[in-house]
């Protein structure tokens, strides 16, 4: 075994899950950026991955690799930038462990993250809601379901992993009706739910039924609904008959966004929006 393979088994399991207690998504997040890293280091180099070395991931393999993904995979420079950290975490954990590698590993430290341009915030004017909101057909189950996901998502704010991952269990439809949430940092929250959402989302339960631990908002056998598939719900219903959507590119993160923007122009406190949609 080489000393990158302990060193990097040993990142994910004593570094990011015992040490930091980093989520599920971090740790999938470095461990897909590793893997690629691998697999072009081995096309580059012709060994293969069990018999690579520090020495083989230098700096400029490692520059390579980040034109790569900007070039061959049509990365944005933000995407490109978050690939570099977690090469960097990596490398600052081999560092200590290294000595003899520390000049190669200084190297790849010092490479910088690139310079991105702010995206500028899409939120839905309330026209634009109504028209992606009149979009799902009602008839059926799927369209139904993805109503009352779609109004659950743009009153509440919630990012497109914590809206999969409701269950019934976090549903509170009585006296101070809310939903629980378990969100990003592993930090839970609270939102509370407007009239016309608890008045959806009763006509919803009890049409989906089910245990308490069952996902709130389930696909077809009942499962989660991907990250995916819900993105691909949201853009299909955004080609609703409405002028000014046909310029918009639709995610969950716009209807978070749509939140964020409905309770400003209520009057809300921008500290009181910043505790609702959390951190």
């Amino acid at each position: 075994m080489t000393p990158i393979a302990g060193t990097m088994q040993a990142f994910f399991t004593d570094r990011l899950v015992r040490q930091l207690k980093a989520s599920e998504h971090t740790i999938a997040a470095y461990r897909d950026t590793l893997r690629m890293l691998l697999v072009f280091a081995t096309a580059r180099t012709g060994k293969s991955a069990s018999r690579l070395d520090f020495a083989d991931l230098d700096a400029p393999l490692v520059a390579a690799f980040l034109d790569h993904l900007e070039t061959d995979r049509r990365n944005s420079a933000r995407t490109r930038n978050a690939r570099l950290a977690a090469i960097h975490s990596l490398f600052a954990f081999a560092a200590l462990r290294h000595p003899e590698h520390a000049a190669g590993i200084t190297r790849v430290l010092a490479i910088p993250a690139k310079r991105s341009e702010k995206t500028i915030v899409t939120y839905l004017t309330d026209a634009e809601l109504d028209a992606l909101l009149a979009s799902p057909d009602q008839t059926t189950w799927t369209g139904r379901r993805d109503h009352s996901l779609i109004v659950t998502m743009a009153q509440t704010g919630l990012r497109a992993s914590e809206a999969t991952g409701l269950t019934l269990a976090d549903l509170n439809l009585g006296t101070a009706a809310h939903l629980r949430c378990h969100g990003k940092g592993r930090k839970d929250r609270v939102t509370p739910l407007t009239s016309h959402t608890i008045t959806v989302l009763h006509a919803w339960t009890r049409e989906r039924g089910g245990a308490p631990a069952d996902v709130l908002f389930p696909n077809r056998t009942g499962q989660q609904l991907s990250r995916d598939a819900l993105a691909r719900r949201i853009a299909h219903h955004a080609a609703a008959d409405c002028p000014s959507l046909a310029g918009k590119i639709v995610t969950p993160h716009v209807l978070r966004h749509t939140a964020a923007m409905r309770l400003l122009h209520a009057g809300v406190d921008v500290t009181v929006i910043a505790l609702w949609l959390g951190p």
